[in-house]
């Protein structure tokens, strides 16, 4: 058995409420009190002292990445939320600190992690395991992942949860969001409700091993006549609600393709073109889309070229008639028919009854904004775009009008976050999608019957 971790990195999970809210009291205060240290410095240097400045000091974005990652759970899901979902109504500086949540996380000491599997697996239960490493080979904001091999021979991945985090979901995002609206970082007229509200049931979903362990085969059955994925095995006899075993699969991290003085261009093309043709098999072949596009899910196996897919907690199924609005949307881009995007749009749930038309026309301009890969002819270069930063400044035109207050439907807010989160991946690959013939391929193509129930999945 593999026994030693580093101490200088681990670290418990608060499990009590108390415990939990204490820590986030005194991350406020300490970016408070730095900011008002970063007031005072700029004050005697003869500046006039800017929100983004006393706010995006290396002191106040190391408190809250360190509380957060040191937290984990939904406190820390909320912050990778924020940045994804609602980046581009955020102040930059607010976005940037939140975006460092997405690949930082403590692991837990050993006492913890033994804790947790004595639970789930009983007493004893390293009698099944040739070696069992300790030390994760990730950790994220539910859970953490360790390599094993059992007496049988099976390589093993097993994604432990952290203790406590189911318990604390619903006060963990009520918590953070009340700490990031009284601190004045978050836009007045930004609605949280919904997507707090979302936010919990995705999070409860996603602390459901089990249920993730039948969403990994479901997809398995509907990628096994594509072999350009490959997806872990699930070993049912070892999974619990709080513990997930898999087969353990090689590859590299996708994101670990970005170097192009190592990578070809025509690789990095190739791994961007299986993820966005994926999205639009998952929209309308599969109605059910993995929705978490956290680089990490995705890893990539140079010798066989083929795309491996890790995480399917996130996964959410979708009514024909979003999926059907959203065909005609795409496809409305596609042909530049701004009728029929306003049409669609609406049906999906874009626009408020009473919706003012300076508000539609903003709306459909993001919209349009968004669709830009998805309707240019041709290879879309990704590494070149100002995509991003066209969305951010719309996103907060609009987010600064005191009269729309508008969210879109979950559905809308969960695919979004999936598409912006493979634009971004994409533009880190500098890769060349031709996203029009991926799409127009699947959009054409009636889906297949609805997703059923998620039971069915491994039966």
């Amino acid at each position: 058995m593999n026994g030693k971790q580093s101490a200088s990195i681990a670290s418990a999970v608060p499990g009590g409420r108390w415990s939990r809210l204490a820590k986030l009291g005194g991350m406020a205060t300490g970016v408070v009190g730095g900011m008002l240290a970063e007031s005072a410095r700029q004050l005697a240097q003869g500046n006039r002292p800017r929100l983004g400045d006393m706010l995006m000091t290396p002191g106040n974005a190391r408190r809250v990445v360190e509380q957060l990652a040191q937290l984990r759970g939904a406190a820390m899901k909320v912050g990778q939320l924020l940045s994804m979902d609602a980046g581009e109504f955020l102040p930059p500086e607010l976005s940037e600190i939140l975006a460092r949540l997405r690949a930082e996380a403590n692991p837990m000491p050993m006492s913890q992690l033994v804790g947790v599997l004595d639970a789930n697996w009983g007493k004893g239960w390293d009698r099944h395991f040739q070696r069992f490493s300790f030390i994760p080979v990730a950790a994220a904001s539910i859970g953490q992942v360790h390599l094993a091999q059992t007496r049988e021979g099976r390589r093993l991945a097993i994604k432990v949860q952290y203790p406590g985090v189911r318990e604390s979901i619903d006060s963990d995002v009520d918590n953070v969001a009340t700490l990031l609206r009284i601190s004045g970082l978050l836009p007045k007229t930004l609605n949280l409700a919904p997507l707090l509200r979302e936010a919990k049931i995705q999070l409860h979903a996603e602390a459901d091993y089990l249920a993730e362990g039948a969403w990994l085969c479901r997809y398995g059955s509907l990628l096994a006549d594509s072999p350009a994925y490959v997806l872990p095995e699930l070993y049912a006899d070892l999974t619990t609600p709080q513990v997930l075993a898999m087969s353990c699969l090689g590859g590299v991290p996708v994101e670990s393709l970005a170097a192009e003085n190592l990578v070809p261009q025509t690789e990095r093309d190739h791994v961007a073109g299986l993820l966005f043709a994926l999205l639009f098999r998952e929209i309308f072949d599969f109605r059910l889309i993995q929705t978490d596009p956290n680089f990490a899910n995705f890893r990539y196996d140079r010798d066989t070229r083929q795309l491996i897919l890790l995480d399917f907690g996130a996964t959410r199924a979708y009514p024909a008639a979003i999926v059907d609005g959203y065909r005609r949307l795409m496809l409305g881009a596609i042909d530049s028919d701004r009728p029929a995007m306003s049409k669609a749009s609406a049906d999906i749930g874009f626009f408020q009854a009473d919706i003012q038309d300076r508000h539609r026309r903003m709306v459909l301009d993001i919209v349009d904004c968004a669709c830009e890969p998805l309707s240019h002819p041709g290879a879309y270069d990704f590494g070149q775009t100002t995509l991003a930063a066209r969305l951010r400044e719309a996103g907060m035109l609009l987010g600064r009008e005191k009269d729309f207050g508008h969210t879109p439907p979950a559905d809308a807010v969960f695919l979004h976050r999936k598409l912006g989160g493979l634009y971004l991946l994409a533009a880190r690959l500098k890769a060349r999608v031709n996203l029009r013939d991926l799409l127009q391929d699947q959009a054409m193509r009636p889906s297949r019957q609805a997703p059923g129930r998620l039971a069915a999945a491994c039966e």
